[in-house]
């Protein structure tokens, strides 16, 4: 069940076919969820392109709304403007595990495809899961990072599970979520993909459709609003580093149209890349991959609009989760009612 089941259709513009970052040709999202009596962890690793993204980098941005995060790699993109790894979505005390098990996965793709590799700059993002998780004992591994790439695919999973398995949004269960639109151009249509990793707000703040839930609070009330939330932007446009920030920069109106504030103790970090090549190319020529600026307007409507979905799919397809301590999280989808159908 995803938002939509729910009577719920936020924005105006047309969804891709699978209404998923995946809609973006070549993009493929894989999880590995790691469950015990301790832990309610995993990891989520979004593939970019079939090709080696080490040998075919592709135009890429950041932007941190607030720091409070312990996201690595974004020093490289923000400087050279290109991403050359998959980008792996953890918990907070994993991101050196995981960094590791991606600089090893690069070194063996880039070995069996006679590629000489001496540096590589991996990307991992991360939520703080400590509320229903065993964080300290950091359970995700590098067998975890290298399953998730197996299973990548444009089909995937939502809600609780890979990196989502232990999040809280807006004091009920977070988790990975996804959601698509469709830019129409006279020229062609292009698709902005995104996925999340939710895990801030206050249940209190939360508004759906512009409305709050009509439901007494999971937890105690006047809770701050920390924990973070990830954005993966993916589009097939043809836009440079600095336009994907500027559109990235959006992803921000779709988390403050659900209530949030962006409180001192949440680290939204929000990336974007262009899966954009032009159909031949020669290295020895300067090329421009940059959209006219004042054409992005719907790139950032786009934007917004995904994030609003891809948080209310995270919510509304997780199941509850219980932590060993006792800590529970609820589902948004004993908020709502689907819509019937014969």
């Amino acid at each position: 069940m995803r938002i939509r089941d729910y009577g719920i259709h936020p924005g105006q513009m047309p969804t891709g076919p699978l209404n998923a970052i995946s809609d973006v040709k070549g993009v493929t999202v894989g999880h590995c969820t790691v469950v015990s009596d301790r832990h309610n962890t995993g990891v989520t690793v979004v593939m970019p392109c079939e090709e080696n993204p080490f040998t075919h980098k592709l135009p890429c941005a950041a932007f941190v709304l607030n720091g409070f995060g312990k996201t690595a790699g974004l020093v490289q993109i923000d400087e050279l403007g290109t991403l050359e790894t998959p980008i792996a979505l953890t918990n907070t005390l994993n991101v050196g595990l995981v960094h590791d098990a991606m600089v090893g996965y690069m070194i063996d793709r880039c070995r069996t495809e006679g590629v000489a590799l001496r540096s590589v700059n991996p990307v991992v993002c991360e939520c703080n899961d400590a509320s229903l998780n065993d964080i300290q004992h950091r359970a995700v591994r590098e067998k975890h990072v290298l399953e998730a790439i197996r299973n990548a695919s444009a089909v995937f999973e939502e809600g609780a599970v890979g990196c989502g398995r232990g999040t809280t949004c807006h004091g009920l269960k977070g988790g990975v979520g996804t959601a698509s639109r469709v830019v129409r151009m006279p020229e062609r249509d292009y698709t902005v993909g995104l996925l999340v990793q939710t895990n801030h707000g206050r249940f209190e703040d939360l508004l759906i459709q512009g409305r709050h839930p009509d439901a007494e609070s999971p937890g105690r009330t006047g809770a701050p609003d920390q924990g973070s939330c990830i954005a993966i932007l993916a589009t097939d446009a043809p836009l440079s580093d600095r336009q994907l920030k500027r559109v990235v920069k959006r992803i921000s109106v779709g988390l403050a149209r659900l209530g949030s504030f962006i409180g001192h103790g949440s680290g939204e970090v929000f990336i974007g890349f262009s899966t954009y090549r032009p159909e031949a190319v020669s290295e020895s020529l300067v090329r421009s991959l940059q959209m006219r600026e004042e054409r992005l307007d719907p790139f950032f409507r786009a934007a917004a609009e995904c994030a609003e979905e891809a948080v209310l799919n995270s919510m509304i397809a997780a199941e509850d989760v219980t932590g060993s301590d006792g800590t529970a999280r609820r589902s948004l989808r004993h908020l709502l009612r689907p819509i019937e159908t014969d």
